[in-house]
């Protein structure tokens, strides 16, 4: 099965997905979208997205796939092999509130339509939006940063083999990067980040690698 992946280049949540395939093995066909140009509020990708959001994984059959976490659990689910959660339990739920300290609290604050409206509608101009970015970034990776204090955190965030929280990681740091947030305060977080780097199946989906990217 090929699936078909619209997403845009720069966009986390695609980055999240792209790495998730990879990881996977899995064949995908790029169809990129320029955000800022409004290119998901057509009507054809309306209807594959009523949200008009990226990344969404498109099957065979038309079925679409939205929520960037969402399609990676499906794919593990579908796919199992290898596994992005661990076997029991605590290391699951470990592993998703890694990945949720990223996913449901620095990006939902900082996606391109929030800083877009905090321009709009308040009159924020870059540096003012790259400082709210840099706060809330910053506050996650704090606790995200003592958080894997933690035996249990390997060579990558839970053991010596990449997952979920990895995904949402590597995708995260990649962001920041627009913004200038260097990770020399996050020791462990920036080993992490260089592990990931170090392997095909992250490097390969990282955001200046993509076909659409400028």
């Amino acid at each position: 099965m090929t699936y078909r992946l619209h997403n845009f280049f720069r966009s986390s949540t695609s980055t999240r997905v792209r790495v998730a395939l990879n990881l996977k093995g899995l064949d995908y066909d790029y169809i990129p979208y320029v955000l800022r140009n409004g290119e998901t509020w057509t009507p054809d990708y309306l209807g594959r997205n009523p949200q008009g959001l990226v990344p969404t994984l498109e099957l065979e059959n038309g079925t679409s796939l939205t929520q960037s976490l969402a399609i990676i659990e499906w794919l593990d689910e579908t796919h199992p092999e290898p596994p992005l959660l661990p076997a029991d339990a605590m290391g699951r739920v470990r592993v998703r509130a890694l990945a949720c300290m990223i996913a449901c609290e620095i990006h939902p604050l900082n996606n391109l339509r929030v800083l877009l409206r905090l321009g709009d509608q308040f009159g924020a101009d870059e540096t003012a939006q790259k400082a709210w970015f840099t706060h809330w970034v910053t506050t996650t990776f704090d606790a995200l940063e003592e958080t894997l204090q933690n035996p249990e955190t390997g060579r990558f965030c839970h053991g010596d083999t990449p997952g979920l929280a990895d995904v949402c990681l590597y995708a995260q740091v990649w962001n920041n990067r627009r913004f200038d947030i260097e990770l020399n305060t996050w020791p462990v977080i920036s080993r992490i980040f260089a592990e990931l780097d170090a392997l095909p199946a992250f490097s390969n989906a990282a955001p200046p690698k993509q076909p659409d990217a400028t």
